[in-house]
């Protein structure tokens, strides 16, 4: 019974997140005020983020293969394409249940084990989290005045060097407990540490490792360039400084773990750090958030529709 609460529990407060978000987002604009943005936005832009956008998961999807093929199966690229809209698709629906339809899919109609080809899933999460971390790592190298800047401006100095001392010490206690505790829950962050340093050194044993990798920077060099050129799109937002556009696009990722697919979370992730750090109006700001998230919604459930109603179809021609 108390797992059954917590499956139920892990479905709903996402979702119930979202709509919560979904409803303070348009509390702070009315909809005929954010439907005038989308019709004054420029749809060239919008659609060239979109091309950028289908050329990230059109790259996940054969660089999934590089995993595959180590294991003696070949995955069909039709296969693996319609698997990666349609896991994207289900995510919308069950919060990470995406990757647990991926896999089934190449189960069903290439015969790969299920947890082979799940366990190639986790794996390219663990390369899509060390790039991330180096995007982070990036941006606060290079926006490193203005991330100062903004909290010297708003913090006592001596404040910020304490609480860095002290997140300083509190990590290395928590990393001494976590190597000497015997609890279930330090042998679990254990054993997730250790898998995350053998699904990375694993990347380099690969024998396309290089592709996989080339791969890799190309699919998150196309969600950045995605949500930078869709900027374009508003006027208010065609100036934004870069900074602006990285820190929201590490803000952004991050929402999508929140709620399904970032429904509600994902506007207002951005509005977070266009407002409440740059200063930048909120009206457009938030309108740019539902402009990106919609737009990529709009082709995550077209083409994930297709291909979770073309793949038996196109199964069953080969």
């Amino acid at each position: 019974m108390k797992k059954k609460t917590s499956h139920i529990l892990r479905i709903a407060l996402p979702l119930l997140l979202g709509v919560a978000l979904v409803w303070y987002s348009l509390s702070k604009i009315s909809i005929k005020e954010l439907l005038g943005y989308f019709k004054n936005a420029n749809y060239a832009y919008i659609c060239l983020g979109l091309f950028f956008g289908l050329l990230s998961h059109l790259s996940r999807a054969y660089r999934w293969k590089y995993m595959i093929e180590p294991m003696g199966y070949t995955l069909r690229l039709g296969n693996s394409i319609m698997a990666v809209f349609t896991a994207y698709l289900v995510n919308y629906t069950i919060p990470r249940a995406g990757e647990i339809s991926r896999a089934t899919v190449l189960t069903n109609y290439e015969g790969v084990p299920f947890e082979k080809g799940f366990g190639t899933i986790v794996a390219e999460r663990i390369a899509d989290m060390i790039v991330m971390m180096g995007i982070i790592l990036i941006t606060l190298f290079l926006e490193f005045d203005y991330i100062y800047n903004f909290f010297i401006e708003r913090f006592d100095p001596f404040k910020i060097a304490m609480g860095v001392v002290g997140l300083v010490v509190l990590g290395g206690l928590f990393l001494w407990f976590i190597r000497q505790s015997q609890s279930t829950f330090a042998s679990k962050l254990r054993s997730f540490a250790t898998g995350l340093i053998e699904g990375a050194s694993a990347i380099f044993k690969m024998k396309h490792k290089w592709a996989f990798i080339g791969h890799t920077l190309f699919i998150w060099s196309m969600y950045i360039l995605m949500f930078y050129v869709t900027t374009f799109a508003l006027t208010e937002t065609s100036n934004i400084p870069f900074a602006a556009i990285l820190i929201a696009f590490i803000s952004a990722s991050f929402s999508i773990a929140a709620t399904n697919g970032g429904i509600g979370s994902f506007p207002e992730a951005i509005v977070i750090v266009f407002v409440t750090i740059f200063g930048l109006p909120e009206d457009p700001s938030r309108a740019f958030g539902w402009i990106m998230w919609s737009s990529q919604t709009f082709m995550i459930i077209v083409l994930g529709g297709l291909s979770l109603f073309y793949l038996p179809i196109y199964n069953k021609i080969k």
